[in-house]
């Protein structure tokens, strides 16, 4: 079998594509942008939340994004491909032994992705309003989870009690994180009626489960990629989960208004009245999760990168409330 980067250098020149024009590079895969296409290559990791160190694996990856990836996205993800071995080398599709596989997409126009938009001053209320009905939607028809609501509640709880654990192992402050565990916990029981109504009333569904603004396209009808592929459980969350995880992550990049917007629209058009005090707990939640992502990096992070990192994770901690 090829050794990587044998596979990174054919991607990098291939003749099967339409000319690279950038190598983009993310935590768990690369991804080979030409003039059309983009065309992702999943890193062969082993992560704590993730492994990819097989072929099959990588190919399991690959179909999940394109199912997944299809519900909010239709005309964005084409098909998975392999890559093969022949008499004359590697070669994207066609007979030969398969030794990796690739996610083909639609290459979006990146002056129409949500952070550049807002960059720009060119996102509306009325692109806010387009996202809340596609999500809205795509929430409606989505799977119900399966769990009753003292399975949910104990999931979230758990949740919190190990995140928060690995985010002291990781050197974060056991001060900090011991009273932001207090808060969720605490929410989490003060909220125990609502979060049963939540999966009474089939609120928590099989959703995206990385709804950032960067996987936001402003295209009409909007479209949203990237969706969580390899965890069916993390991917499970209650729509008003999700969208407090993206007015944070709006917020984070001086756009509140924006994912304000988006899910005031969405609890219109679904008739879910959400209580603020609910939303408060599933930020705080999202917030401590992607701190923890944030440590994580630092491992791996070039030395100069670190600071980087951990300035992240004490951002995210800084806007949970205790």
């Amino acid at each position: 079998m090829p050794e990587l980067a044998a596979k990174l250098a054919f991607l990098r020149a291939s003749s099967a594509f339409d000319g690279v024009r950038e190598v983009i590079e993310t935590h768990m895969s690369w991804v080979f942008l030409t003039e059309r296409h983009a065309f992702k290559l999943k890193k062969p990791v082993c992560l704590p939340y993730v492994d990819y160190r097989t072929l099959e694996r990588r190919r399991q990856s690959c179909d999940n994004e394109l199912r997944l990836g299809r519900r909010l996205a239709t005309n964005v993800y084409d098909a998975v491909v392999p890559l093969v071995v022949t008499p004359s080398g590697l070669a994207l599709g066609g007979a030969g032994e398969i030794v990796d596989w690739l996610v083909v997409m639609r290459r979006l126009p990146a002056e129409r992705m949500l952070p550049q938009m807002l960059a720009r001053g060119e996102a509306t209320t009325e692109h806010a309003d387009a996202l809340g009905d596609v999500l809205g939607r795509f929430y409606r028809a989505a799977p119900r989870a399966s769990w009753d609501g003292a399975e949910y509640r104990r999931r979230l709880r758990e949740l919190v009690i190990a995140v928060a654990g690995e985010l002291v192992e990781r050197g974060a402050s056991r001060d900090t994180v011991d009273r932001i565990a207090r808060y969720e916990l605490g929410g989490l029981d003060r909220e125990a009626r609502t979060l049963e109504a939540r999966i009474t009333d089939g609120r928590v569904v099989d959703a995206h489960g990385d709804l950032r603004p960067e996987h936001v396209c402003l295209e009409a009808p909007p479209s949203v990629i990237d969706p969580l592929e390899f965890d069916d459980d993390l991917r499970t969350l209650d729509a008003a989960s999700e969208l407090a995880f993206f007015a944070l992550e709006c917020d984070r990049i001086g756009a509140a208004w924006f994912g304000d917007r988006v899910f005031a629209r969405y609890a219109e058009r679904c008739g879910d009245s959400v209580p603020a005090s609910l939303v408060a707990l599933y930020r705080g939640q999202h917030a401590l999760t992607r701190a923890l992502i944030a440590v994580r990096h630092v491992d791996d992070a070039e030395p100069a990168a670190r600071p980087r990192w951990r300035a992240k994770a004490d951002d995210y901690l800084a806007r949970i409330p205790t």
